[in-house]
């Protein structure tokens, strides 16, 4: 209760660039709070707005202002009765040519849609697979189905074929008949670790053992790869290698909402044994309107230049601040073009220490600790956007600096990355060599600030060390 106040904080406006805060005191221990009636703008670490689409101006916000005064703010109804307009058939192809599937079919929600496919997808007979780090509405819809549910260890593909080899081999429970169906499920970026799912080894081990994949792409769509297009993308995979594509429309593309994409006779399956299709209620007109403009923008059909500049400007700014904190001295976890960037705090106690120091530096960041992590590997999770500059970032590294002398949170040991950069002549696996030799140690990165900001820009074009 005492660290309350670092959780759920109240805001106003656009969460873009920058949020606008309530400001709050208690005078019982955080049991309770009180508004003061002033605000505090601060620059905006913490939202899921990857690309910069949550804008109140622009063509997006254009195209939803016509789409309410021509359709109004809802439809009424169920997809299957009267709540399908022309506008989710528009959507539903656009998804689908996005992500390259055939077919695709649009929800209300995220966690919804994860809720409702997996029990109809699967069901008593199947198995379902699952990286232990998977999101809750993947556990949540998984227990629905009826199907036996097993995990392997985060991105082990070692543990992965292990569990298939002996799940395979002993069939089910009891009867030990062979499974209906097997589903393996993944995410495509993690939102606690930062981490992308090995797409290329999960691919081998698909061809080796027959499975089905299904990827929740909530966080990587729109946000990684060249076009962004997700880890299918950025591994240079034919989304066909892929069974079932998931992903929420509320983070990349400013809007809310998920999807499913597949083959059409999946997705024709789906559309009259899904729950969220027969029940839910439908996306609404101006959601609808968002997720198609920024969908066009993405894909140059509309602003050309501007979506390739997004998604250059959002690469560059995720490297960019992962080079720097590493360099600080800070543990960072995930990989290297990750728009989420969690430092890790592991003392509890730190994390609402770290929040009320950036706030005072009005900058606003999210602190994820227990249930949601392990409870000693409690961090601090920056999540990136198109709308930061590069002085934004800078002051955050500026600020995280201060921060991480006072609070003691500079323990790196440079294994971890933030490695001085090569000696000119030396190739990565003579180093490697070196270090097996014990010719050298890695020294822990401490990196002056200046250094940093001075030679930021360069190195992050280049492999990360």
């Amino acid at each position: 209760m005492r660290i309350n106040d670092a959780f759920s904080r109240p805001t106003t406006g656009v969460p873009g660039r920058y949020i606008t805060l309530l400001d709050r005191v208690s005078d019982d221990h955080n049991l309770t709070f009180k508004f003061t009636g002033t605000h505090t703008e601060t620059l905006n670490l913490s939202s899921y707005n990857y690309l910069g689409f949550a804008q109140s101006e622009g063509p997006c916000a254009d195209a939803v202002e016509d789409a309410t005064r021509k359709y109004g703010l809802t439809s009424s109804g169920h997809r299957i009765e009267v709540g399908s307009l022309e506008l989710h058939n528009e959507v539903e192809d656009l998804v689908a040519k996005f992500v390259g599937k055939e077919a695709s079919m649009v929800f209300s929600m995220g966690y919804g849609t994860n809720g409702t496919a997996f029990p109809a997808l699967v069901g008593k007979g199947c198995l379902v697979i699952s990286d232990e780090l998977n999101h809750a509405s993947i556990r949540f819809g998984a227990r629905l189905s009826g199907a036996v549910i097993t995990m392997f260890k985060h991105n082990d593909m070692r543990d992965l074929e292990r569990v298939l080899r002996e799940t395979i081999s002993q069939g089910q429970p009891r009867t030990h008949r062979p499974w209906r169906k097997i589903l393996v499920v993944v995410e495509g970026l993690y939102s606690m670790e930062g981490t992308m799912c090995n797409l290329p080894a999960i691919i081998e081990l698909k061809r080796k053992y027959k499975f089905y994949i299904f990827i929740d792409e909530a966080h990587s769509i729109g946000a990684l790869g060249p076009r962004g297009r997700g880890v299918c993308d950025y591994f240079n995979v034919d989304p066909k290698e892929i069974d079932i594509l998931m992903g929420t429309l509320t983070k990349s593309f400013g809007a809310n909402g998920g999807y499913i994409a597949g083959d059409k006779a999946i997705i024709d399956k789906l559309r009259i044994t899904n729950a969220g299709c027969l029940y839910g209620e439908t996306p609404s007109p101006p959601v609808l309107a968002q997720i198609a403009s920024s969908l066009r923008i993405i894909s140059g059909e509309l602003v050309p230049g501007q979506g390739e500049e997004r998604l250059q400007r959002l690469a560059f700014n995720s490297r960019y601040l992962r080079l720097g904190l590493k360099r600080l001295g800070f543990i960072v976890s995930g990989h290297d073009d990750s728009p989420i960037i969690p430092v890790m705090l592991y003392n509890p106690a730190k994390m609402p220490a770290f929040s009320h120091e950036m706030l005072r530096r009005k900058i606003a960041v999210v602190v994820v600790g227990y249930p949601a992590t392990p409870l000693i590997s409690s961090r601090a999770r920056f999540c990136l956007s198109a709308a930061h500059t590069k002085d934004d970032l800078d002051r955050v590294l500026t600020a995280c600096d201060e921060i991480g002398d006072v609070l003691q949170l500079k323990f790196s040991s440079g294994i971890n990355g933030g490695a001085i950069p090569l000696s000119p002549g030396m190739t990565p696996e003579e180093e490697e060599q070196k270090l097996k030799k014990g010719e050298f140690a890695i020294a822990p990165p401490r990196w002056p600030l200046a250094e940093i900001l001075k030679r930021g820009v360069a190195d992050a074009r280049v492999p990360l060390r």
